[in-house]
């Protein structure tokens, strides 16, 4: 049987912290709108802020549906299955926010993720989710599968970027500016980051 938990500590934070990979399932309000499904995985981009709410960092990509649903009505669910060990399966339901690099709270936010570099990987925005409700359940039927690395290929593909070469990348991309359903997705051009990791120019740290 499935538990409930009134907080993410504990053996719980335990074990989403050490998934590899993880899955977001947002969709639109209209009935009719396309329900989206994104793995998640650079070791060191997921993070528990307290016991209620967690966050992700959001990387450069060719669509922008899990940004475009939030914007528009907040809801998210998150699910952590486990490859290796007891069969477990972790699911956080809550409202979630993509917080822009212009937004106040966003250089504070990125220097929570020290497991991870996030300037070669085109960082977009943090999204962060007040979890409402957090459940597990038994993973019995999930298979047994081994974690080799990550791939390096996302961050050697983003690392020769700077914010003008991403806004033209992003530019080029159908459903970046907006979703496949036309919900406002990300916002373009990408504002500059400031503070520690930004001067204000545009320019980030370990860009040239």
């Amino acid at each position: 049987m499935g538990k409930e938990y009134a907080r993410i500590e504990g053996l719980l934070r335990t074990f989403i912290e050490a998934q590899p990979v993880f899955f977001t399932a947002t969709a639109p309000l209209a009935e009719d709108g396309t329900v989206n499904l994104s793995p998640k995985g650079v070791t060191g981009s997921f993070t528990v802020l307290d016991p209620h709410t967690v966050a992700y960092l959001d990387f450069a990509g060719s669509h922008s549906e899990t940004v475009a649903h939030l914007r528009e009505n907040g809801r998210i669910t998150l699910m952590w299955c486990a490859f290796q060990g007891p069969p477990t399966i972790v699911r956080v339901h809550g409202r979630g926010e993509p917080v822009f690099r212009d937004d106040p709270r966003f250089e504070e936010l990125v220097a929570r993720f020290s497991g991870v570099d996030p300037v070669p990987h085109g960082l977009r925005a943090v999204i962060v989710v007040r979890a409402e409700r957090v459940r597990d359940s038994c993973g019995y039927a999930v298979p047994f599968m081994a974690y080799e690395s990550d791939r390096d290929l996302h961050a050697k593909r983003f690392a020769r970027e700077d914010d003008a070469s991403l806004d033209a990348y992003f530019a080029k991309k159908e459903h970046i500016r907006a979703s496949m359903d036309g919900l406002p997705g990300l916002p373009l051009p990408l504002p500059p980051r400031t503070g520690p990791a930004g001067d204000g120019t545009g320019e980030t740290a370990g860009q040239m």
